[in-house]
């Protein structure tokens, strides 16, 4: 990748590049044909044509400001989503930091954040490619500067804030693996702590925000924090802890829900002791709360007041015999429910015509993957349902409903399955 870079950083490689056609899968290998055929170096058409790929996958990022950026892919699967990244900046502005260093800045995406509110921003990566692609990538901010680096060795007085991504991946045979133990983070969040205490003032952590693994374990979490986990149209994608003047004030977990009606949050407050729901059996709905409601744990902040129940003790499904609009909830109709076999599904399904599925589980071996390829579906029918694999007061089960009218339009109906998420 570093001499794909070094390719398009020159001159003639920057503008082949701003010179290409908006890409193309289809079209790539005539492309690439023409433009060998014109004279162009062939490692220099491949390395102009690997960035405009990549650019193209940004644009669900990054929107506009893809089309003159540079990436690596690595840095481009971890960036944070520019919106996301406004939000992380915001917080920073709204406490009146006027200077944040970002360590272990990747691609840029929350350096630029920042520095399109006027913050002064000092931009560092130890990876010198990374670097060269964030400089890139900041020219448009006067405000920001780049660096290479190590989160360990920055001194705290540079700047007055600090946002920092550790490294959550490590190399693991050929591939990598995700790091769930928090001091096996790059820097560990042990560091991140000393680095938020040794910007502050009168022994109070100062005002720095960190991203953790959404599955980090609440124990782990530090003292006089907030952390607050985000979902983005579904999908859970960071927490974030909030050191000083950064956290909401007596909030220690929050969770930030943005989907198509807008950003919706749900906070636990410091000395909030709120119970988890009771179980019970299935009503006539069933409720399925966002990720990021789940990961921080406020579920009973969702079922208070609502007369809700979980169908198992260790089971994040919620059910009740009413139907609830919540932006924390993804709601279903329950149509039938049944103890789990094979046999038994397959003639449910055959009597019942249902061939489109779409297959969720939580609490039970199987995988959709597997079901489905044993039922093949598609015989059965055109009808469409939703199959719920779970437990129902300890026994494993078989939930078949219909999402509610408002959000069917928001579940893809055909030939789609979800992984196992947390209990």
């Amino acid at each position: 990748m570093v001499a794909e870079l070094e390719q398009v950083l020159q001159p003639a490689g920057w503008d082949l590049l701003n010179s290409l056609p908006p890409y193309e899968e289809s079209g790539a290998l005539a492309l690439g044909a023409r433009l060998r055929g014109a004279g162009h170096a062939p490692e220099l058409v491949a390395a102009a044509l690997t960035q405009s790929r990549l650019r193209a996958r940004a644009a669900d990022k990054f929107g506009e400001f893809a089309a003159t950026m540079l990436f690596t892919p690595h840095g481009l699967e971890q960036a944070t989503r520019l919106p996301v990244a406004a939000l992380h900046a915001r917080r920073f502005r709204d406490a009146g930091v006027a200077s944040v260093a970002d360590l272990g800045c990747g691609i840029g995406g929350d350096a630029m954040a920042n520095a399109a509110l006027g913050t002064e921003v000092l931009a560092v990566d130890r990876d010198a490619a990374t670097v060269a692609v964030a400089t890139v990538n900041l020219r448009p901010f006067p405000t920001a500067s780049v660096r290479l680096g190590r989160a360990e060795d920055h001194d705290p007085s540079a700047t007055e804030g600090i946002w920092l991504d550790p490294a959550r991946r490590a190399p693991a045979r050929g591939r990598t693996r995700r790091l769930h133990d928090p001091e096996e983070y790059e820097p560990p969040l042990s560091t991140v702590h000393d680095l938020a205490r040794r910007i502050g003032r009168d022994g109070q952590a100062g005002p720095l925000g960190a991203k953790l693994g959404p599955g980090i374990d609440h124990a782990a979490l530090p003292e006089g924090t907030e952390t607050q986990w985000l979902s983005w149209h579904g999908q859970v994608l960071e927490a974030t802890c909030w050191f000083g003047p950064l956290a909401a004030d007596g909030v220690r977990r929050s969770a930030l829900v943005i989907g198509r009606d807008g950003a919706h949050a749900l906070r636990e407050r410091t000395g909030e002791e709120v119970p988890d729901p009771d179980s019970g059996p299935v009503g006539a709905h069933l409720y399925e709360p966002d990720g990021a409601v789940i990961r921080a744990g406020l579920i009973g902040q969702v079922a208070a007041g609502m007369d809700a129940r979980t169908l198992d003790p260790s089971i994040a499904y919620l059910t009740a015999d009413q139907r609830i609009r919540s932006p924390f909830l993804q709601g279903y109709a329950v149509r039938d429910v049944f103890g789990f076999s094979l046999k038994r599904l397959a003639a449910y399904l055959r009597e019942h015509r249902i061939g489109v599925l779409e297959i969720k589980k939580r609490g039970t071996a199987i995988t959709p993957e597997e079901l489905r390829r044993s039922l093949r579906p598609r015989r059965f029918g055109d009808e469409k349902a939703t199959l719920i694999l779970t437990r129902i007061a300890g026994e494993q089960s078989v939930i078949v409903a219909s999402p509610h009218t408002e959000q069917a339009e928001h579940t893809e109906q055909t030939e789609h399955t979800d992984g196992d998420g947390p209990a």
